[in-house]
């Protein structure tokens, strides 16, 4: 962890997080793993129909679901889990980022015709 915290700099930061339109270039380039880090009972109510669905508390136990292979990108309602989740598993040894405009900014950018923009 004191690794972790020791890049928490300004000229760092945009190395922790991404914007909705890079990550959907990203993942329609399928150089990203998309994961949700809300709850179940989020998800479960309003999901998003591409990506991994791990709740962040349960990220240790998933590890396996993911790969170092490519960017991880953890999104969460806002940011706060996104956060703590994308700190967790950059601990862990994955490159990770958090999406600055979580899922409500994510949603927004994919409303109606929008959304043919994301490769199913």
């Amino acid at each position: 962890m004191q690794n972790i915290i020791r890049v928490v700099e300004p000229k760092n930061m945009d190395k922790m997080r991404i914007d909705v339109d890079e990550l959907i270039q990203l993942y329609n380039e399928d150089k990203v793993i998309f994961v949700d880090v809300r709850m179940g009972f989020e998800t479960a109510v309003w999901g998003m129909n591409f990506g991994v669905k791990i709740p962040a508390n349960e990220l240790p136990d998933n590890l396996d679901k993911l790969s170092k292979e490519k960017l991880i990108v953890v999104a969460c309602r806002k940011i706060d889990r996104s956060i703590m989740a994308r700190t967790y598993l950059a601990s862990v040894g994955f490159e990770c980022r958090y999406l600055i405009d979580g899922v409500n900014g994510l949603v927004d950018k994919l409303k109606g015709e929008k959304s043919k923009e994301i490769k199913l």
